[in-house]
């Protein structure tokens, strides 16, 4: 293989994911579960130094990491940067202290806002990478997961964000409220998600949630019809409370729950797009580390 230049790492709570690269070319991947929920502050190193053990030689090599990591419950905290500004910029990133002398790691900063009060870690690497192709880009991105973030850009700057708690909320509800005993594990019915984000949209989600329910009971409504209605209640309340007056959006993340975001979006008559989130990360660390390297 040819010599290793830097490593890009992606932390997340659940997953490690890394990258042997040399400039931007990839030559090798790895990854891991153990994630920043499973470690103590110990942890980290050895974890890190066994999945990019084989990429290693005698010299130090440059690793760059972003998420989960540098949260307070990770490796070394990575305190935030306040927006507005740039997703990421050479020079503010958290130097880690490793016993291993050929770690040069480096931990990105997340992101906060004063008010209303919010933060990201991750997302901005992905964002990241995502102005390194369209710096130009004006209007909304959109990164939904377990705690969904829409992130207003221009200027190539984050201007404000906010997150909402869809994923969690939907977990919750399906699996431990009285909708567990409706809604599915699995399915998805085109006209019932369609239905959830039209009265989503309306602000009806909260008065509506129970007739999942009683639905179950009296029509004997298909669980993979009332998981559709469910999340598309829940997508369509987060749309209404944070899409007012977007018009252009850009959806990062997995195809799955991207497509269910995009034709929610349509229905609020937001003009949006996707891109696979998978490879972002990666590409916004390497910017910050083209950037180190001009800046």
């Amino acid at each position: 293989m040819e010599a290793v230049e830097w490593i890009a790492v992606d932390w997340g709570t659940t997953h490690l994911r890394a990258w042997a690269m040399s400039g931007r070319a990839v030559l090798a991947e790895a990854g891991s579960a153990k994630g920043m929920g499973a470690l103590r502050p110990d942890d980290f190193e050895p974890a890190l130094r066994e999945l990019i053990a084989p990429w290693l030689g005698e010299a130090p090599v440059r690793i760059l990491a972003c998420g989960m990591v540098g949260a307070r419950q990770g490796w070394v905290e990575a305190p935030y940067r306040a927006v507005p500004c740039a997703p990421l910029k050479a020079g503010q990133t958290c130097k880690v202290p490793a016993r291993d002398p050929r770690l040069r790691v480096e931990i990105v900063p997340g992101l906060s806002q004063a008010d209303p009060a919010d933060v990201m870690r991750g997302e901005e690497t992905q964002i990241a990478g995502f102005l390194a192709a369209e710096p130009a880009f004006a209007g909304a991105a959109i990164l939904p997961g377990t705690h969904s973030k829409w992130v207003h850009l221009s200027g190539g700057q984050v201007q404000g964000f906010h997150t909402a708690m869809t994923g969690e909320l939907f977990a919750l509800l399906a699996q431990q409220s009285v909708l567990r005993h409706s809604v599915g594990a699995e399915g998805f019915d085109a006209a019932a998600f369609e239905a959830g984000v039209a009265a989503g949209l309306e602000g009806k989600a909260l008065a509506q949630l129970f007739a999942i329910r009683a639905s179950g009971l009296l029509a004997g409504t298909a669980p993979e019809a009332s998981r559709a209605r469910l999340s598309g209640l829940l997508i369509g309340a987060e749309i209404g409370a944070f899409g007012a007056g977007v018009s252009e959006a850009v959806v990062i993340g997995g195809a799955g729950l991207s497509a269910h975001y995009l034709r929610a979006l349509a229905l609020a008559g937001c003009n949006a797009r996707a891109l696979d989130g998978a490879d972002l990360a990666r590409e916004g660390l390497w910017a910050l580390y083209e950037g180190a390297k001009h800046g």
